[in-house]
């Protein structure tokens, strides 16, 4: 037994399951700008985010998204429903409208349900059916 501290985990990857992982990884590469990983397939993405991702390969990197195909994949619903959203990404911008544009042309779809009382939030669908918002 040794006395040594012992190491906090460190957040590498935050995955989300998907249809078709190249398609899903590839409409998050175009919105965040962030390249895949060579070896991107139909079964794995993994994003480089600005400054790379921590991974035995970039220790001092930062958390990035990766995507995974699942075979029975099931379209989360939301709000409610039969299959809940079990995480959601906000990503900031700087003017939600100006942004909406370009975030539909890659593929997603605002969502039907806005719950924001102010507009400083607008929620949208993932062409694999993940919730998102864009937030100001």
């Amino acid at each position: 037994m040794t006395d040594a501290p012992i190491a906090k985990p460190v957040l590498d990857l935050i995955i989300l399951d998907c249809p078709d992982a190249l398609a899903l990884g590839g409409f998050y590469s175009e919105l965040l700008g962030w390249p895949m990983e060579p070896g991107a397939d139909r079964d794995w993405v993994n994003l480089v985010p600005p400054g790379g991702g921590v991974s035995p390969e970039r220790p001092d990197g930062r958390p990035t998204l990766a995507f995974q195909r699942i075979e029975d994949w099931v379209t989360p619903t939301w709000p409610g429903g039969a299959h809940p959203q079990q995480v959601h990404l906000d990503l900031t911008v700087v003017n939600i409208d100006a942004s909406e544009p370009s975030v539909l042309a890659l593929g997603a779809r605002r969502h039907e349900h806005q719950p924001s009382k102010d507009g400083g939030f607008r929620v949208y669908l993932d062409p694999a059916g993940h919730p998102f918002c864009l937030i100001q």
